[in-house]
């Protein structure tokens, strides 16, 4: 599977995302990203072992508490993969306003947000 796709299917389920959205405010053990979750530890760790494969998430050690950190790089690629879909929405959108604004002058309407 190339890494894309690796991260995109890590990204499919809610659990993952919200693993990733508490490491976006800094490092924590495992312990603690399962506390929110009605879950076991090795259930976690699946989930954690997922992130890792996508490269999304490494884990230091240090003596005996071994960190999970984000690392952003793959979301940066999803994010660029995503920027060509943007630009096209975006020039769909602006299509949409002008079309709507020659419609409000045809109609002699004033230009009133939506």
């Amino acid at each position: 599977m190339d890494e894309l796709s690796t991260t995109l299917s890590a990204l499919a389920d809610p659990t993952r995302r919200a693993i990733l959205a508490r490491l976006a405010h800094g490092e924590a053990t495992v312990n603690e990203l399962a506390a929110p979750f009605d879950m076991s530890l090795p259930a976690v760790s699946k989930h954690l072992k997922v992130l890792e494969r996508a490269k999304l998430v490494s884990r230091s050690r240090n003596a005996q508490w071994r960190p999970c950190r984000l690392e952003a790089a793959p979301l940066e690629q999803v994010d660029d993969w995503l920027g060509a879909y943007r630009a096209l929405w975006e020039k769909r959108l602006d299509r949409l306003e002008e079309y709507l604004a020659t419609l409000d002058a045809s109609t002699g309407q004033k230009d009133e947000p939506r």
